[in-house]
Parts: C-alpha cells; structure tokens; sequence
C-alpha cells in the first residue's frame, strides 16, 4: 500500500483495526462501540437460531418423506405441505421459526436456512451474506467477518467514494480474512438493495440520522426469516421536538413524555412494519435497545399475506393526558372468532373521554405505535448469556450485558411507562421508595417491572384508577400543602380511594438483578460520549462540547500545521526565477 502511515491512527476494536486520517474525511464514532458489540451479539444467536431452525425443518421433512410408500404421496406434494405449515406458524408474534427464500445465484447464496426452490425445500446449509448498507470506514464489517463464527460474505456499500476507498485500504490492513470475506463496493444503498431483492440474510442500517429513506428498499433485500437490524439518531425528532417532521418521515406522530424514548423505539417498529406490509411481508421483533442517543432494533422479515393482516392488532394510538401521567391505548383493530373464522374489524372508539376522568384535563393523541411486544424474552436469555460467555471478546462487555439485563427483566406484554417522580410531581407530594410502590402495586394484584429506557421508569400492568388511588392513600400518610382546586394534583386528591393501599414490602419488589446487586444502568465511559459530526466538516472551536477539547486543538494544530505548508509552497514557487 503506497501511503504515509504517520498521516493515519490506529484504533483498534474487538479484534479488528482501522486506519483513520487525521482529518475528518470518513466517519467514525467510538461511542457507537456499544452497538457494534450489541450487533455482533444478536448475529451470533441468530445464526445458532438458524441452525436449529434448520435441523428442525430438515427433520420434519424427512419424517414426511418416510409415510411416502404408505400414502403413495410424492416429494413435491410433502414439500407443499411443509411449505404451506411453515407459513401458518408464522402468524404468531412469539414465533421465530420461518422459511428461507430462494437465492438467484449459487454462487453468492449464502443463506443459513434450507432454501425453497419454487416452493421446494432442500437442504443446503450456507453461510449467511451480511449487507452493511452504509459502511463508512468499514469497522462493523471488519468486525462481523473477523469476530462472528459461520459468517459468509460481507458486503459493505458507501456513497461516498472517499469511504470505499478507506473501507478497501481497512480491509487490505486487516489480513487475508477480511479480504475474503468482505466486499466492499461504491454504490446507492437504495438502489442496490432493490436490485438485489430477497438475497442477504442480515442487513444492517446504521445511518447518521433518520433510516426512513431506506426502509422500503431494506425491506424487501431481506431474505424470510432473514434479520434486519436498523438504527435511528434522530432522536429530537423522534421524542416529539419536531411532531410534524416525525410524522413526515415516520408516518406517526410523537408525544413528549417520559417514556418518548421506548415511544421512539415503538415508532420504528411501526414504520418498518409499514413499509414490510406494502409486500406482503411482516415483522417480528427479537431486540429493541435505546442506548446512548440513539435507537436500535433488530427484526426478522417473513412474507405471508394471512399473517399480514395482524399489523392492526399489533397498533395503537395514544393518548396523553396534558394535566396529568396517565395515558391509554386504542388498538387500531380487533377480531371477532366464529367457530374457525376470524373475521378483522376496526377497533372500538373512544377509549377515553374528552376530558380526563382523573383530573379533568384534555388529551394529546399521538401515533400509531407499535404496540405488541418488542423483545422476544428467550432471544434476549440466549444473547445475554451468550454474552456473559464470552465477555473479553466483546469490549463494551458492560455496558451491554447491564442493558441486557434490564431488558430480560422488562414486562414484554406492557407498552411504555410511569415515571414515579413525575407522578409525585403532579401532586406535589414526597416520592415513595420504588420499593415501596412496588410493593403497593405487587399486594393489589398487579405486575410491574423496571425499563432499560429509564433508571426511573416502571412498567405495570395496573390501571391508572389503581395507580392514583395508591398515591392517594401515600398522601394521606404524607400530607402535601393546599394547592389551589383547579391544579392536576388537587383534582386528583379530592377523590377518595377506592382501594386501600397495602405498602407491606413484597417479596418481588426488586428484580433479581436489583437483588443481586448487578450494575444495570452505567455511567458514561469518558467525557463527550455521545454524537460526532458528520463526515467532511472541517472541525472548528464550537465543537468542543462535542469532541472535547483536546481533540478540537489537537485538529485545528494539524490543520494550521497543513495550512503553513501550503503557504511555504506557494512561496517558494513564486521566489522561483522564471525559466528563459
């Protein structure tokens, strides 16, 4: 390689390395470590899940073939019926089983599943094919080919020529595997995955900003069954900062409160859901991580137009009381069983009056959102403990097996959440101890649990009467002050609780993570960790509080530094005597 080492530095990650020049001419951000290791780890289980899917499929198929002689079936009509089984167990949300699609080149299939042939299983098992859409410097494609077991080709896209020539110069500077394994090529993200339809198993969008301009293609570049893993930094627009730019590039509209952010989780699931239905296809949440400043899901595609028609069921709009926290679900649509039909009908309306019937307040309707759930608690099990397997080849190991943590302790049929501070605030009252409210909920008969969104934030599947009425019951053992009669919080107060609150300590008041004493919310590693700017901005001194200052100097003295020796260049050419 013909270039000058000392104008690059480099960092190392996990156990790949990359060349990064001096100047901010290709992206990278160290912070997003935490997911590059997160990704890794949700790609090693799916391929194990694929390998058993595998087996799985294979097994039945043989079984079938076994009754052919006894039925005088033949093979094609065994692989119908498999395929028409397949597509029936799709329908469930819980399941992660599905076929795999039909690749159109031998050459550069690489799918982990059996592959259907025009309706036909056969049993080839292939390394699955990886698309990095936007790549940049190529780290995260590095580090699935170099880390990830039974992993095939990796294809790594930029726009940018400037970042596939770094990509190419990092897979050169990481060894004979990465140039195996890894492809990296100049194109439009969009246009490639649309030419390219149903041939990678994994498709990773990592965008800077907002991933809506390439979920439509995305969607359709994955195989069945196969994952699509999407991140969102846009998360201004997202928490409700920009309501009406949300729902331009989202089709929801967001609210502002204390749980926007596992909204925004929700927001996604719901647009990429959107745009999987336009073909007839649907997804299935498996992760959904909100870490940092930024949103990450991880969701397998299958196609069946019967399953398809769930998507409302699995929506909801909500409504946001303005004066106090309580909040409240419309599903879009329900069904209607009669005997074996399900009959699809639009959801019953309204599920709340025009004035809240707590404190007498209006509403704000936000959405729709995903409402189904948005982890699959035994892939987290498998992730986390996989994980805690393998903690030193993963090195934000921490961070993520905190967040893993939280998650598999997580309600996963219970959507958003309460901030206990925000319900004190209302009513002006001193905080009860989360173990205590707990508690109180836990003894009425209901469930609650923590969220990795927010340290403070619990899930519980109690209704808002039966969450009001143990805080009225807190008050009167603390009283508060007079507050005048038209505040939220006096409204709330002047209604007797119909519920004795009973704050005895329960035995499942903390989680077994809380019990133990395991970390699961973790201070930032460093100063200035969170997002860097965008590649190609020349790095002034009002990004201090953004890179810090010993970056910016350490910039701006290599961009003086640049600036003399042009300018001694120029003299030197105009003190030059003129040639005769």
């Amino acid at each position: 390689m013909s270039m000058d080492l000392n104008d690059y530095t480099i960092i190392k990650e996990g156990e790949a390395e990359i060349l990064m020049h001096a100047k901010n001419e290709v992206f990278y951000n160290k912070t997003q470590v935490n997911n590059r290791d997160m990704s890794i780890a949700v790609l090693r289980t799916f391929i194990s899940r694929w390998k058993q899917e595998h087996k799985a499929l294979l097994s039945k198929r043989n079984k079938s073939a076994a009754k052919l002689p006894e039925n005088n079936v033949s093979v094609s009509e065994v692989d119908d019926r498999l395929n028409d089984s397949d597509m029936n167990t799709e329908k469930s949300n819980e399941e992660c089983e599905g076929p795999a699609e039909k690749s159109q080149d031998d050459t550069c299939t690489t799918s982990e599943e059996p592959v259907k042939t025009e309706g036909k299983v056969r049993g080839e098992l292939k390394p699955p094919r990886v698309l990095e859409a936007l790549s940049a410097s190529g780290l995260r494609s590095l580090r699935y080919a170099r880390e990830v077991e039974g992993i095939g080709q990796v294809v790594a896209l930029d726009n940018d020529k400037g970042a596939v020539e770094a990509c190419q110069r990092n897979i050169k500077f990481n060894g004979s595997v990465a140039c195996s394994k890894v492809e990296s090529h100049l194109a439009d993200a969009r246009v490639y995955m649309l030419t390219n339809p149903k041939e990678f198993d994994v498709v990773d969008l990592d965008p800077y900003g907002s991933p809506s301009v390439f979920l439509d293609s995305a969607v359709q570049s994955v195989v069945d069954g196969g994952m699509l893993m999407c991140t969102a930094t846009d998360m201004a627009v997202l928490c409700g900062g920009n309501g009406e730019v949300c729902y331009s590039k989202y089709g929801s509209y967001p609210l502002r409160g204390k749980y926007c952010h596992e909204m925004a989780l929700r927001i996604l699931l719901a647009c990429i859901e959107s745009h999987a239905n336009r073909y007839k296809r649907y997804i299935v949440p498996v992760l959904s991580v909100q870490m940092d400043f930024y949103v990450r899901v991880f969701v397998r595609i299958y196609t069946s137009a019967s399953a398809m028609k769930n998507t409302p069921l699995k929506l909801s709009y909500v409504y946001q009381c303005t004066g106090c926290d309580a909040f409240h679900l419309q599903p879009i649509g329900r069904t209607v069983s009669k005997n074996t039909s399900v009959r699809y009908l639009p959801g019953f309306a309204p599920v709340v009056p025009q004035e809240c019937s707590h404190c007498q307040k209006k509403f704000n309707m936000g959405g729709p959102i995903w409402s189904a759930p948005i982890h699959d608690q035994e892939w987290v099990m498998n992730i986390l403990s996989d994980v805690k397997s393998m903690k030193d080849r993963y090195p934000a190991y921490d961070r993520i097996s905190a967040v893993l943590t939280t998650i598999s302790e997580e309600l996963p049929d219970v959507p958003l959440f309460l901030s206990l501070h925000n319900l004190c605030a209302t009513l002006k009252c001193i905080s009860p101890s989360a173990v205590i409210f707990r508690s109180a909920v836990i003894n009425a008969g209901y469930r609650i649990s923590g969220t990795h969104v927010n340290p403070l934030g619990l899930k519980s599947d109690a209704p808002m009467e039966v969450i009001w009425d143990i805080m009225r019951c807190w008050v009167k053992n603390h009283p508060v002050k007079a507050q005048p009669a038209d505040q939220p919080g006096s409204v709330i107060l002047a209604k007797e609780p119909v519920l004795q609150a009973n704050f005895a300590r329960a035995v499942a008041s903390l989680s077994k993570a809380q019990a133990k004493k395991v970390a699961r919310f973790l201070p930032n590693p460093e100063r200035h960790w969170g997002p860097k700017l965008r590649a190609g901005r020349q790095i002034t001194s009002k990004h201090i509080s953004l890179l810090g200052e010993e970056k910016v100097n350490g910039c701006l003295s290599h961009q003086d530094s640049e600036l003399d020796a042009k300018r001694q260049k120029i003299e030197k050419l105009e003190d030059a005597p003129a040639e005769s």
